[in-house]
């Protein structure tokens, strides 16, 4: 049953059809639902009185948790209000890892603290089977000087060329605000937060489910970084839209024999294990002090025109699409 679905993306109810994928069949599953705050999607009105949406959220959290292998993770993200239930829920059927806190922020809702972050649960099936891949993400440098923000005092000698580990608040990435770069959907995440969380947690071919594939962000990452993937959802506009979108993907977002995430022609994450290959790839000071001020860079190559090429590709889809 699950060929049938595997590189495809479904137009179903996503409870319906994760009912018929096998136990522990999946390598990562990711959700990012619908909130509840009344917004406009194409064909689904997002307001339910709390008891009946909750309910709704436990089957398909649970169909989830059944469906990922004990290797896999699960990942849901939403407003730090629904995570509180979501943890509750997934407290009894799955062990807890980590709450990436993704700094974005929002319009003040008036009498409380102004949104600052959305969340992403990340939780596991067997945390001593869990797959899971340490990452970097370029050092913050000043945009007009170059020189680096943070000061590392006196361990400069051991700074890391491409930059430091993530940790679980994630500031460098921002949420995509221009309607140049935007689908008909309310609630589009950037391609690159998704391709930081597949290779933090899969290998090449394994297999990410998404129920709620909206207008396909995690099964265009997943394609970009040679992984499988299963995406439903309930609107036909959207898994148009999303089937559209792949047909211009290509399987090639990788240095060698390393899978990397781009965005705006430049490497955003990298997994710490493949730095050794990447590194003969990057113009790199001899003396480490000097990343100080100078940027490790990407040698020019096939790589980056393959990924020139991929924004345009993308910008004239988006056009097509709207």
């Amino acid at each position: 049953m699950i060929k049938k679905y595997l590189n495809n993306v479904i137009l179903d109810d996503c409870i319906a059809v994760m009912k018929h994928i096998p136990d522990e069949s999946i390598d990562i599953t990711f959700a990012d639902p619908p909130f509840n705050l009344n917004k406009k999607y194409n064909g689904y009105k997002d307001k339910k009185e709390d008891n009946i949406y909750l309910d709704w959220c436990n089957q398909w959290l649970n169909e989830m948790v059944r469906i990922t292998k004990p290797t896999g993770a699960i990942f849901i993200h939403n407003i730090p209000k629904w995570l509180t239930y979501y943890a509750a829920l997934l407290n009894r059927i799955a062990i807890f890892k980590h709450w990436i806190a993704w700094d974005a922020p929002t319009s003040p809702m008036g009498k409380s603290l102004q949104p600052s972050h959305y969340g992403i649960l990340y939780y596991v099936k067997n945390p001593k089977e869990n797959k899971f891949y340490e990452i970097r993400y370029p050092h913050k440098r000043c945009r007009k000087c170059g020189y680096l923000l943070k000061d590392y005092g006196g361990k400069k000698d051991g700074l890391h060329p491409f930059g430091p580990l993530v940790s679980d608040t994630w500031t460098d990435i921002h949420r995509i605000k221009h309607n140049k770069y935007r689908d008909e959907h309310p609630c589009q995440l950037p391609v690159h937060l998704l391709e930081r969380i597949v290779l933090m947690s899969t290998d090449e071919n394994d297999i990410v489910l998404d129920p709620f594939v909206g207008t396909g962000t995690s099964v265009l990452a997943a394609k970009r970084l040679g992984r499988r993937f299963i995406g439903i959802d309930i609107d036909e506009k959207y898994v148009d839209i999303t089937k559209n979108k792949l047909n211009y993907e290509n399987s090639d977002s990788k240095i060698d024999n390393s899978w990397i995430s781009f965005y705006l022609n430049e490497p955003v994450t990298i997994r710490d294990v493949d730095w050794e290959n990447l590194s003969n790839h990057f113009s790199i000071p001899e003396n480490n002090r000097d990343i100080d001020f100078v940027k490790v860079s990407l040698y020019f190559g096939n790589i980056k025109k393959s990924c020139k090429n991929h924004n345009r590709q993308q910008e004239d889809l988006l056009l097509i699409t709207k």
